[in-house]
């Protein structure tokens, strides 16, 4: 791998506009220790307008592409989801001291993918002017649930097949107690699970993706083009906006990683670009660009903060939920943010 160009990379990401509000977040916080965050309305509007406007660039692009050129893509994407948080929970179980209900529910977060950080890759690969593939936001989408669903699974896999002995509480009903010291109480009635199912499909995220994406293929090209270089200009501002009200939680979450325990902080930073750079090796082989196999292993590498906190709560609410979002967007998400994407970027551009 070319080192200049990792570093070139790195440094051109770092002075980007985005990743700039973000490190400003993080230093206003902890300088100030004052809680900056935007209002919900504006987080949500935010959101709302990222999400859209991926979908309908990618909707756009997916109309104009060879479904042969995108169904090996989608494959392995999906692949890619079922798998990701079948490693994650067995990493933690070789690295940390967690309990089934936790790994599953850290798999979980690190299974589904993030937002803001396939914004984020995106928005570098344009700035440095290395082309990718339109239909990635069509990637993001089709991993999401996969994602989700296999780390919910084998929390409850874990917890209903490990060996239990039988805890009398006072006064209470007798609780089970497994060999990882998870407990009956941590289950929950199989019936969730179609609840849970339909949360993680209806999910905001989910269904404006799909949303832009229906929206971009119905309109094509001749009605985008008009429009795309004011929605570009927006986008950037609207990611800047949201990276520096990322920057204050993230700043919120620094206090929490000591306590996290050296265990789950190598694999908040290995496991990451271990997942990306099989993400960028499949990309390879499926025939995407450098540049779209830079952004599938971004979405490998990235962590969830959003949809997958949502569907944990739901399915697993005795899983510790602060834990999760040390990991992801405490440790995680700047990571990624200032080195992994321009090293996956840079291991993409070795391979091709």
């Amino acid at each position: 791998m070319n080192l200049d160009l990792g570093a070139e990379l790195a440094l051109g990401n770092l002075t980007s506009p985005p990743v700039l509000a973000f490190i400003a977040g993080i230093a206003v916080f902890l300088v100030t220790r004052r809680s900056l965050r935007y209002p919900r309305a504006l987080v949500t509007g935010l959101s709302v307008f990222l999400l859209l406007a991926i979908g309908l660039k990618g909707g756009v692009a997916l109309r104009t592409a060879d479904v042969s050129d995108v169904l090996a893509p989608a494959l392995a994407a999906i692949g890619l989801g079922a798998l990701i948080p079948i490693a994650a929970f067995h990493a933690l179980q070789a690295l940390t001291r967690l309990g089934a209900l936790d790994r599953g529910a850290l798999a979980a977060h690190y299974g589904s993918t993030s937002l803001v950080t396939f914004t984020a890759a995106i928005t570098m690969l344009e700035v440095v002017k290395i082309p990718f593939e339109g239909y990635v936001a069509t990637l993001l989408t089709i991993m999401e649930i996969p994602g989700i669903v296999v780390g919910l699974m084998l929390a409850r896999r874990a917890a209903d097949r490990a060996g239990a002995k039988v805890l009398v509480g006072a006064g209470g009903p007798p609780i089970e107690q497994a060999a990882d010291g998870s407990t009956s109480a941590d289950a929950e009635p199989t019936s969730s699970w179609s609840h849970t199912l339909r949360e993680v499909i209806a999910g905001p995220s989910v269904l404006l993706l799909v949303g832009g994406l229906i929206l971009g293929f119905a309109v094509g090209p001749q009605a985008y083009d008009p429009i795309k270089p004011a929605l570009s200009t927006l986008f950037t501002a609207a990611l800047t906006l949201y990276l520096l009200h990322l920057g204050f939680v993230a700043g919120e979450r620094l206090r929490d990683v000591r306590a996290a325990g050296g265990g789950l902080i190598v694999f908040a930073l290995a496991f990451p670009v271990a997942a990306g750079t099989i993400g960028v090796i499949a990309g390879t082989f499926t025939g995407m660009s450098a540049g779209g196999s830079a952004v599938l292993g971004v979405l490998c590498a990235s962590a969830s903060y959003i949809a997958a906190p949502a569907a944990v709560g739901l399915a697993l609410p005795r899983a510790n939920a602060g834990l999760c979002l040390t990991a992801s967007l405490g440790l995680t998400f700047p990571f990624n943010l200032i080195i992994g994407i321009p090293l996956l970027v840079a291991i993409a551009q070795a391979l091709a």
